[in-house]
């Protein structure tokens, strides 16, 4: 069975976010750039596939700047067999929507006969969370939302997702091929260690282009402002529990 793995470069989690002069974005020039943490949990699952004889191949999938290719890279050191990058130019993080990327998925893994698509269950610079479904509503597969565990029947044709839910655990039972979205819970993610480092660069990633899937990726949504959250004002200290009661009640109006 062969696995897709979607992996998106993004601003490095630790990054202090700047917002652009213009007030159009982020500002993404000299500023750290990682795989998406969810990506990195999807990465893994599938590469643990490929350890229990599960996953007989791991494709990773990146859509971005001529840069996404060393997020590739990384996955392709984590235990990925090859890579896809479909070059673009458009902002990742705005110009580049969910549905345009679940168009661009839904054509690769129609492309390499895919029996799995594990995507993180959202990026961390628009927190869409819709690629998944999206792609799966596309493909008309069957999917498995905030996957928290995966179990295989024998024969490796349907697939049960454990999923958390307000209620506690759900558990879903599906036929492949399908897709899953990775939640926090699926597992802890490898570092990659420096052999298999060297060994991802003699790895093949095939250079696309968007021209080449014919998919219309026509931006369905306008950013209109971005601007900084509003500063967190100062905090006071207050001489006894009762003027903290009085304070909460008749100012803050919580109790």
């Amino acid at each position: 069975m062969r696995v897709l793995v979607g992996v998106k470069r993004v601003i490095d989690y630790a990054v202090k976010i700047r917002v652009k002069a213009d007030k159009t974005g982020v500002e993404m020039k000299n500023v750290k750039m990682s795989m998406n943490p969810f990506c990195e949990i999807a990465v893994e699952e599938a590469v643990r596939l490929k350890e229990k004889k599960i996953a007989t191949e791991i494709v990773a999938v990146s859509i971005g700047p001529k840069q996404s290719a060393e997020t590739i890279r990384t996955a392709l050191a984590m235990g990925a067999d090859r890579g896809v990058h479909i070059m673009t130019d458009m902002a990742i993080d705005s110009e580049l929507q969910p549905l345009a990327v679940a168009k661009l998925f839904a054509k690769v893994a129609e492309e390499e006969e895919a029996g799995l698509v594990i995507l993180g269950k959202q990026a961390i610079d628009d927190d869409s969370n819709q690629t998944g479904q999206m792609l799966a509503g596309i493909l008309n597969w069957p999917q498995g939302a905030f996957a928290s565990e995966l179990a295989f029947n024998d024969d490796k044709t349907e697939l049960d997702v454990t999923r958390e839910v307000d209620g506690g655990l759900q558990t879903l039972h599906m036929k492949l091929p399908a897709v899953v979205t990775a939640d926090l819970r699926l597992n802890e993610p490898r570092y990659a260690t420096l052999p298999n480092i060297m060994k991802a660069k003699k790895k093949k990633i095939a250079a696309k282009k968007i021209a080449d899937y014919d998919v219309d990726i026509k931006p369905q949504l306008a950013v209109f402002d971005v601007k900084d959250p509003p500063a967190r004002a100062a905090g006071i200290k207050v001489e006894s529990v009762d003027e903290l009661m009085d304070k909460l009640k008749n100012e803050a109006g919580v109790l």
